[in-house]
């Protein structure tokens, strides 16, 4: 108890100040044509950042600015519906922070390039160190014990890695680290398919694949060496890596590993932080995804519907926090026609959702989906406000927010048919873009 209240006491507000990045479009690309992969809907119920920002919450952490771009409304009014929650008379907040335009009138460049604009925010700041977090990916984990972990070391930057190989590779970076968990190096990995999941180290063994240390998207820096250094790092960002559309610059993760690492590694302690072991609070499930591509998104949100599903939701004292609409509980009807019970079979159903006859299989259902008589339903993923028709069939299919599928419509099935119309992952998933009527 006594080295708990400490951990803490380290890092409160004044201790520690959070930058969330959410400024690049991402992936998977059907996905975010209206919005940044930071709000992507995951899950059923929450916006991906929602992850992110629940890890802050419950690791103590009450100074959280989220640096926005590309497409962000969406993402303003989730964090003004869903995280209105710190008090400002206790100098808490989250705060979105687009481009101030303060530093010759630019968008931002880079994650670096975004710190450099921000830097007044840096200064003004008591923190003694920084966290910098990607808003874009899916994991839990407890930052406090990765702040205490970096003051214990007495290190200038501290990297939380995981372990990754084969086809869980992130094709971005390797990281080697001596014995005492030092990064020493890191080497920049090509591979041929980015379809990231879930780095286990057991997972890495059974496969019999190189094992590598890849970085996770969250680091901690000293406020002193960060300002020391922060002109330089993102000038060299900017230089080496310029953005091809300068509204959505490159995520988070590697552009901090490339350009804020190298640099650092022979002149101050950079530590690696091991993610998935006993220290924190959030139960060790090891599960990291950065839903890098429609099939990785797809997986993801299937693989949750298992017996034993590899990210943990149900963890009471790590709940993940969202908005929710004040909607009716689902339920299911006979239909109106044939009589016929409305089903549902291993699915995730959130509320306002109705089905009228229809049957759900394997299937993750958003808020205030309909799913009328005859319909099927088979391994989908239905955003919130969609509509499925008398008698529609879709399988493998992901519906954008507001689809309408008519009366007798069949999807999955036919994939060259499906591709003349729609947009068609590599194994063959269907997505329907936001609003569109089929």
């Amino acid at each position: 108890m006594r080295r708990d209240w400490i951990r803490r006491s380290e890092i409160m507000p004044s201790a520690t100040l959070t930058f969330v990045f959410a400024i690049e479009r991402g992936a998977p690309a059907p996905l975010t044509q209206q919005r940044t992969k930071a709000a992507v809907p995951f899950a059923g119920k929450y916006r991906v950042i929602d992850f992110t920002l629940a890890n802050c919450l419950h690791s103590g952490l009450r100074q959280v600015l989220v640096l926005t771009q590309y497409k962000s409304h969406s993402l303003h009014k989730h964090l003004r519906d869903a995280w209105s929650l710190f008090n400002a008379e206790l100098g808490e907040f989250i705060t979105a922070v687009p481009p101030q335009m303060r530093d010759g009138g630019g968008w931002y460049l880079g994650v670096l390039d975004a710190l450099r604009q921000n830097r007044y925010l840096i200064e003004r700041s008591r923190a003694e160190q920084i966290l910098l977090l990607d808003g874009g990916v899916v994991y839990r984990m407890d930052y406090a014990e990765l702040i205490g972990y970096h003051r214990e070391q007495r290190a200038g930057v501290t990297c939380a890695v995981r372990p990754a190989g084969g086809s869980v590779a992130d094709g971005a970076v390797a990281l080697r680290c001596d014995a005492a968990d030092r990064i020493c190096a890191l080497t920049p990995r090509v591979h041929p398919q980015k379809e990231p999941q879930i780095a286990s180290e057991a997972t890495t063994r059974a496969e019999g694949t190189e094992s590598f240390d890849a970085p996770m998207g969250v680091y901690v820096v000293d406020k002193a060496l960060l300002l020391a250094e922060l002109d330089a790092l993102a000038a060299a960002e900017v230089e080496a890596a310029p953005a091809a559309d300068a509204g959505s610059p490159p995520g988070a993760g590697a552009d901090l590993a490339l350009h804020l690492l190298p640099p650092l590694l022979e002149r101050e302690t950079v530590c690696a932080y091991r993610f998935g072991g006993e220290r924190g609070r959030v139960t060790p499930d090891q599960y990291w995804s950065d839903l890098a591509s429609t099939d990785a998104y797809f997986r993801a949100n299937m693989a949750l519907l298992e017996a034993e599903p590899p990210l943990d939701l149900y963890q009471p004292d790590w709940n993940i926090l969202t908005y929710q609409g004040q909607y009716p509980p689902a339920r299911t009807v006979p239909g109106a026609t044939s009589g016929n019970e409305g089903i549902f079979v291993n699915s995730m159903l959130a509320a306002g959702t109705v089905i009228r006859g229809g049957g759900v299989s394997h299937s993750v259902l958003f808020p205030q989906v309909e799913v009328e008589d005859g319909a099927i339903v088979d391994e989908a993923i239905l955003f919130e406000g969609v509509k499925v028709g008398e008698g529609a069939q879709i399988r493998r299919c992901i519906c954008d927010k507001d689809v309408v599928i008519g009366p007798g419509e069949h999807i999955g099935f036919d994939r060259a048919a499906d591709a003349a119309r729609f947009d068609v992952s590599a194994d063959g998933i269907v997505v329907i873009p936001k609003g569109k009527r089929v």
